[in-house]
């Protein structure tokens, strides 16, 4: 099994007007792209803190309404937000609303200002990991139970890098796994994650490997180096109020080019 080269585009949903945010998936979808993201946060993470911003899974039942051919998911859903059988029904349906092009991502959080004004316990970074661990048996009893089922088995993203718990959890439960860091970073990450499918049984070939490119989308030889390690669904994020995406119609060339379309 060999993954093909795929791209993903992140529209934070930071900084602009809902019209924009959905004009800038369908460019996506135009140009090219496989995916488009969002993310699961209250606030902007960066520029003005108080900027306008759109809820996450909201916004994608959207956004799977108005696209047509590029799958759509949360890069990544916060697991404290929602209870996990709420998580599994609200992505059985948006699975629908799109005819099976959800993606359902999802990790133990991070980002403290959403839980204080939220009103959820932020705790220490492994009462979250171990809360995650608990989750997700529960959403993928629940996906089987829903009544219709999912229109496919659901991809589930699994983000993060903690070698201890979230790797081992990659490597039970995800058909991706999303990390971060340079190549190199990305090679050890890669290494511990194939070490934890070894122990849990699974073939590691089965997880595609997703890493967002950063700051580095002009230099599309970047790209060659994240595939060299085992990197192949490369995410880039964009943010409001422009979403500007231009230098797409590089990558989407040097993709089909490595994949051989």
């Amino acid at each position: 099994m060999t993954h093909q080269i795929r791209i993903g585009i992140q529209i934070q949903p930071q900084h602009a007007s809902y019209d924009r945010m959905r004009a800038a998936a369908l460019e996506a979808e135009e140009r090219g792209a496989d995916a488009v993201f969002n993310w699961d946060h209250f606030y902007p993470l960066f520029g003005e803190p108080d900027g306008e911003h759109f809820e996450c899974l909201t916004q994608l039942a959207s956004l799977a309404e108005v696209t047509s051919r590029v799958e759509i998911g949360p890069l990544v859903l916060c697991n404290s937000y929602r209870n996990p059988n709420l998580v599994a029904d609200m992505a059985r349906t948006i699975d629908h609303i799109s005819g099976g092009r959800f993606i359902l991502g999802i990790g133990a959080g991070w980002f403290q200002r959403d839980y204080d004004e939220f009103g959820y316990e932020f705790g220490e970074k492994p009462d979250r990991a171990r809360a995650l661990r608990e989750s997700l048996p529960i959403i993928e009893r629940r996906l089987g139970l829903l009544n219709p089922p999912p229109v496919r088995k659901i991809p589930l993203l699994v983000a993060g890098g903690g070698e201890q718990v979230t790797l081992r959890l990659a490597a039970r439960h995800a058909d991706i796994w999303h990390g971060f860091g340079d190549p190199e970073t990305l090679r050890h990450k890669h290494s511990v994650l194939d070490s934890w499918c070894a122990r849990e049984g699974r073939n590691p070939i089965e997880i595609e490997h997703s890493t967002d490119v950063g700051d580095r989308r002009d230099d599309i030889s970047y790209g060659d180096e994240l595939v060299a390690v085992g990197s192949t669904f490369l995410t880039f994020g964009i943010d409001g109020p422009d979403y500007d995406m231009p230098w797409l119609d590089g990558w989407v060339q040097w993709r089909d080019q490595r994949n051989g379309d």
